[in-house]
């Protein structure tokens, strides 16, 4: 094989990494920044003291109190954090379909341009009102909408099957880092600046990546100006059997397909823990724990570091056992789908059975969330297995799917946790971790390692 330093594929994995390292702290810098854009509502303080954790005691460093603070109640901050979502939901399959008709390199580099530059229009919408902090947020969703599409559509040119967890991994766990980079960060920038500036500086970094990938990327191995003469060889003979050349789109195969069908249900589960969690962990570990704003920001960040870590060695691993091991690819994606969704479920029910024994909980939901990691290797890129020529467009639709949890999932548990006390937390957890189990179930049974016969060139010819 052709050596993996300095070579093209392994710099579109790296940039692409940048990139989602910055879509998802254009995500969840709203999570912390939210914290201080909201008054603080006096009459919860004081009626929840009674059945709650000790405060911490925390060095009073003097902070900034210059940013503008607005009266939004809990269902309203449920909506600003949910907004985003349903742009997101509205350009899974059109960004999966187009990226395979214009190319993924310009559809993923100026959806992250988009939402960059609505990022930086964040405070001005929070000033004009919550209805347009909530419409900004749902065009960053569509920005972001086309990114995971566009992604997996450049990749099923790109990588060759026995480093397609390898490559993938790398690139998707750029997402894990920016949480665990943005969180503390996002924190730190509130506490000694102003919560504005976590929009100007994510929004201005993201704008400034764009440049690069425009510049250093291309759609094929073939239209790539620098790549050595035995990668390009080395990509497009390890694919030929593989891709379809098809111009037409099989649909009705592609929606009768159970192998499809098990990725979007152990999707959907994983993303229900995964979003709620994202969303709602400051607001547990300031609510339920009492840790301050600092604290705060580095503790919500610990399991996304743990998960960041987790895929890019489990990417490894999974295709070292398909290549020296020789386990089958459809054992592999089943095995690590199963630890990455019921190893979740276990700790998180654990996490809120401990109280308020602090380290014990962020211990076990780090644990939780890091077990995580080992989906990307399992469900996360099954799409590429079973129809490399159409993986775009089967990520966008099994991200549709996934991306209800995000809408729905931190509303019911807004509304589930109205007095914000244990027992509350307790059912958020619960029903997260049961829809972890049918998920990781679902698709042990139902998954597929092959490549489907509608996705490759001659299927057509058979059915007439």
């Amino acid at each position: 094989s052709v050596p993996a330093c300095c070579s093209a594929r392994y710099n579109l994995a790296l940039l692409a990494f940048f990139g989602f390292f910055l879509l998802y702290a254009l995500r969840v810098n709203l999570s912390v920044a939210l914290v201080d854009m909201v008054e603080p509502n006096m009459s919860i303080i004081k009626n929840t003291t009674a059945n709650v954790c000790p405060e911490h005691s925390s060095i009073n460093v003097p902070r900034n109190t210059t940013g503008k603070k607005y009266s939004w109640d809990a269902d309203t901050q449920g909506w600003i954090l949910g907004s985003f979502f349903y742009g997101y939901i509205i350009t899974q399959i059109p960004g999966g379909y187009l990226a395979s008709k214009i190319g993924g390199k310009r559809l993923l580099g100026f959806g992250i341009f988009g939402t960059s530059v609505f990022t930086l229009l964040t405070p001005l919408a929070a000033d004009l009102g919550v209805g347009y902090l909530i419409a900004v947020r749902a065009l960053e969703g569509l920005g972001e909408g086309v990114t995971f599409p566009a992604m997996h559509s450049m990749w099923s040119s790109w990588a060759p099957p026995m480093e397609r967890s390898k490559l993938l991994s790398i690139s998707y766990a750029g997402s894990q880092l920016g949480t665990v980079v943005s969180l503390p960060l996002s924190g730190l920038i509130c506490y000694y600046m102003n919560w504005v500036y976590v929009f100007y500086i994510f929004g201005a970094l993201g704008v400034l990546w764009f440049f690069f990938w425009m510049w250093l990327v291309s759609d094929t191995p073939e239209t790539h100006k620098s790549i050595s003469h035995a990668e390009r060889e080395y990509i497009l003979s390890s694919l030929k059997d593989q891709l379809s050349t098809q111009k037409s789109v099989p649909w009705r195969p592609i929606l009768e397909s159970l192998p499809l069908w098990a990725i979007v249900v152990a999707h959907f589960s994983y993303n229900w823990t995964f979003y709620t969690l994202l969303t709602l962990l400051p607001t547990y570990m300031k609510e339920i724990l009492r840790f301050d704003a600092q604290e705060n920001g580095f503790l919500s960040a610990l399991p996304y570091f743990g998960c960041w870590l987790c895929i890019i060695l489990s990417g490894q691993i999974a295709d070292y056992l398909r290549e020296k091991r020789n386990l089958s690819t459809v054992c592999v994606r089943k095995c690590f789908t199963l630890i990455g969704m019921i190893g979740p479920a276990v700790f998180l029910v654990a996490a809120g059975f401990i109280g308020c024994n602090d380290a014990l909980a962020v211990a076990f939901v780090t644990i939780s969330t890091t077990l995580g990691g080992f989906c990307t290797p399992g469900y996360s890129i099954n799409h590429l297995d079973i129809a490399p020529s159409y993986a775009g467009i089967l990520l966008g639709i099994t991200n549709s799917f996934a991306t209800i949890p995000g809408m729905v999932g931190p509303v019911i548990a807004k509304s589930l946790t109205h007095n914000n006390t244990v027992g509350e937390w307790q059912t958020v957890f619960y029903i997260a971790a049961s829809i972890n189990l049918f998920g990781a179930i679902f698709f042990a049974l139902f998954a597929s390692g092959e490549v489907q016969d509608w996705a490759v060139s001659g299927y057509h010819l058979h059915r007439n």
